[in-house]
C-alpha cells in the first residue's frame, strides 16, 4: 500500500519487477531521450528484452489483496462528504469502477514484471481519458487529456491500462471475446507501428507533430462514422468560456455570479462578512501565485481579466472528493474567462516509482501535460492554497474540449477509436521519451501485442471481481453512497 504523502519524500520507492525504474534512472540511455545513434538506442531497447522478456508482460498472477482497503487508503485527504458520491459513481458498472480504481491497478502493476523502459507516464491511460482539445492556434487536436497521475515509469504500464479499458468497454457493449481480442490487437499493432514511425522521424518533427481531429476522420471507414465524429468535433469547436457563460452564470443582487447546481456546483458557505473577506483574500493570493507560473506573455493576457466569482465544482469519478473549483473572470466587462482549479495530490504511482521531483504536485501535473500533449492550454499553470497547503493546477474550463460516447460504439467503432488512442499515446511517449528505445524493446513481431492482449483480458476479469466486491459492500451498508 502506498505511503502517505508526508512519508514519500524521504523514503526510497520500491523498485518494480523487471529491469527497474531506479536502474533506468542511473542509465541515461534507458530514460527519456537517450543519446547516441538510432541503431545504438534501438540496441538498448533490444537488450532490455533479455532482462524483461516481452512475454512476461502477459503475467497477471496477483496475490489476494483487499480492494476496498486500497480504495479507502486513496480517500485519505479527500472531502469526506463527497466520498459517497465517488462510490456511487464507481459502483454503476465495471468501467466506471475501473475509472476510479487507478490506485488498485498501480498497486497491482507494481507487483508484476515490467519492461524496465522508463518514460513519462500519463498514469491513468484509459480510453475515457482521451479526447479533443484545442491548440493555442485553435486547431482541434486529439490525445490524452488527464495527467493527474503523471510520473516517470515503465512505458508498458500506460499501454496495459489503456488496453484493459478497451476490453472492459467492449464487454459493456456485449461484444464477444474474439471482438475484445481484435480491438486490443488493433490498439497494440497501431501503437507499435507508430512508435517505429516516430523513431525514424527528425526529433524536432516529432516534437512539432500534432494528431488532429481531421486525422480521426481519415481513420473512420464509413460515412456514418465520419458524420458521428464530425458532430462531436463541431460541438467541441463551439465550447468556450463564452458558451459556458450562457448557462453557468446568473445575476444575483445585481452582480454576475456562477450559478449554483448542488451537489455538483455550489459556493463555499461563509458564516460572516469577516469570513467572506478572508476567503476572498486567500483566493486572490492563490491567483497571484498562479500568475507567476505563467510565461510573461500569458501574464500580460491574464492581467486584462478581473476575478468575479469562485465556486466549488465536483468532477469525474477518480477525482471525486478532491478539491476542485471553477473561477469566473471578466475583461472589459463583457469578455468571460472560466478557469478550473483542480487539486493535485500525490500520484497513485508514488510509492511504486521514485517520487515527484517537483515541490508542488500541480507543477508535476503541468510539467507532465506539457511533455505529453502536442499542445497545451495557454492558461496552464499551478499554485497552492497557502492556508491549507493543498496543491492545485489551473487550466481553462471546457475550452474546445470534446469526448466521444464509446457506450454507443459497435466493434468497428471501438476498433477505430483504439487506433486513434494508440496513435495519440505513441506520439505522447515519442515526444516525451525516446521512440527508438521503445521500438527496440517492442520489435517488429507481434510478441508485444500477444502479451498485452493476454494481460488485458485477464486484468478485465480482475476488475470485474473487484467491482463485485464493491457492490456487495454497498449492498451490505459497509460503504455508503449518494446518487445525484
Amino acid at each position: 500500500m502506498p505511503k502517505t504523502v508526508a512519508d514519500k519524500r524521504n523514503v526510497p520507492a520500491k523498485e518494480p519487477a523487471g529491469l527497474g525504474v531506479a536502474a533506468a534512472l542511473e542509465d541515461p540511455s534507458m530514460l527519456f531521450g537517450g543519446r547516441g545513434s538510432l541503431a545504438s538506442r534501438m540496441g538498448h531497447g533490444k537488450a532490455a528484452r533479455k532482462k524483461a522478456p516481452r512475454a512476461k508482460l502477459a503475467v497477471c498472477r496477483l496475490d489476494d489483496r483487499d480492494p476496498l482497503a486500497l480504495l479507502d487508503a486513496s480517500n485519505v485527504g479527500r472531502v469526506p462528504e463527497l466520498i459517497p458520491i465517488r462510490y456511487a459513481r464507481m459502483v454503476a458498472n465495471p468501467f466506471a469502477f475501473y475509472r476510479g480504481a487507478a490506485p488498485l491497478m498501480a498497486h497491482d502493476l507494481s507487483k508484476l514484471p515490467n519492461s524496465g523502459v522508463t518514460v513519462q507516464l500519463g498514469g491513468d491511460a484509459h480510453l475515457a481519458n482521451f479526447g479533443l482539445f484545442a491548440s493555442p492556434e485553435r486547431r482541434i487536436l486529439f490525445g490524452p487529456n488527464d495527467f493527474d497521475e503523471t510520473l516517470p515509469g515503465p512505458f508498458d504500464w500506460d499501454v496495459r491500462r489503456l488496453a484493459t479499458s478497451f476490453v472492459i468497454a467492449a464487454r459493456e457493449r456485449g461484444l464477444a471475446t474474439r471482438d475484445q481480442r481484435a480491438v486490443v490487437r488493433r490498439l497494440c499493432e497501431t501503437f507499435r507501428q507508430q512508435i517505429a514511425r516516430f523513431g525514424q522521424m527528425d526529433t524536432l518533427d516529432v516534437w512539432y507533430y500534432q494528431f488532429r481531429a481531421a486525422s480521426m476522420l481519415a481513420i473512420a471507414d464509413t460515412l456514418e462514422e465520419k458524420q458521428k465524429e464530425l458532430a462531436v468535433i463541431e460541438k467541441a469547436r463551439l465550447q468556450s468560456s463564452r458558451s459556458e457563460m450562457g448557462h453557468a452564470t446568473e445575476i444575483v443582487n445585481g452582480k454576475l455570479r456562477i450559478k449554483d447546481a448542488p451537489p455538483l456546483v455550489y459556493h463555499v458557505p461563509l458564516a460572516s462578512p469577516h469570513d467572506q473577506k478572508q476567503y476572498e483574500a486567500q483566493v486572490r493570493r492563490f491567483f497571484a501565485d498562479y500568475r507567476l507560473t505563467l510565461p510573461d506573455d500569458r501574464r500580460a493576457l491574464f492581467d486584462r481579466y478581473e476575478l468575479v466569482d469562485v465556486a466549488i465544482r465536483v468532477v469525474g469519478i477518480g477525482s471525486v472528493g478532491t478539491r476542485c473549483y471553477q473561477a469566473l473572470f471578466m475583461a472589459d466587462g463583457e469578455s468571460p474567462l472560466f478557469l478550473q482549479l483542480k487539486e493535485a495530490r500525490a500520484s497513485v504511482l508514488e510509492g511504486y516509482v521514485p517520487p515527484s521531483r517537483f515541490p508542488n504536485h500541480g507543477q508535476r501535473v503541468v510539467n507532465g501535460q506539457r511533455l505529453l500533449q502536442s499542445a497545451s492550454d495557454i492558461f496552464l499553470g499551478w499554485s497552492k492554497m497557502r492556508h491549507t497547503g493543498n496543491d492545485f493546477y489551473v487550466r481553462q474550463l471546457r475550452d474546445m474540449k470534446g469526448a466521444f460516447d464509446f457506450t454507443t460504439f459497435d466493434v468497428e467503432d471501438l476498433g477505430e477509436y483504439a487506433v486513434s488512442c494508440a496513435h495519440a499515446l505513441a506520439h505522447s511517449m515519442a515526444k516525451a521519451g525516446d521512440p527508438a528505445l521503445l521500438c527496440g524493446y517492442m520489435g517488429k513481431s507481434n510478441a508485444f501485442d500477444d502479451a498485452i492482449e493476454r494481460f488485458a483480458l485477464a486484468y478485465a476479469d480482475r476488475n470485474e471481481a473487484d467491482w463485485e466486491i464493491l457492490k456487495a459492500a454497498v449492498k451490505s451498508g459497509r460503504i455508503q453512497t449518494i446518487r445525484q
